[in-house]
């Protein structure tokens, strides 16, 4: 994700999602910086949010477990927000395979 453009694809994403209003330009070290912001305010005042959050953007809760136990002593705002921008980045890559896919070839389509 080192494209301006992919950046701006990725916080089109996490603001429809999460509705956060993000500047399409800023940089990837801010974009972390307030995910875990916000991430870091749900894991005090709104757990259960959190966790219908992660689940619904299919974070891998082992992986993420995992993580948090090995890195106890780093935020785990910190933490989650790179989960989230890599799952959002690898959708994004996903979209994108299916739609080159949907575009070419000879195949005949449905």
């Amino acid at each position: 994700m080192d494209k301006p453009a992919d950046r701006e694809e990725l916080i089109k994403d996490l603001n429809r999602a999460w509705e956060l209003g993000l500047a399409e330009d800023i940089t990837a070290e801010r974009l972390e910086a307030m995910l875990a912001e916000k991430l870091n305010s749900l894991i005090q005042s709104d757990f259960p949010a959190l966790v219908r959050l992660l689940y619904r953007i299919d974070i891998n809760e082992a992986r993420l477990r995992n993580l948090l136990k090995e890195n106890a002593l780093e935020d785990a705002g910190k933490i989650i927000a790179r989960l989230i921008i890599e799952r959002q980045w690898q959708k994004i890559l996903s979209r994108r395979q299916f739609k080159r896919a949907e575009d070419g070839g000879d195949e005949e389509k449905w």
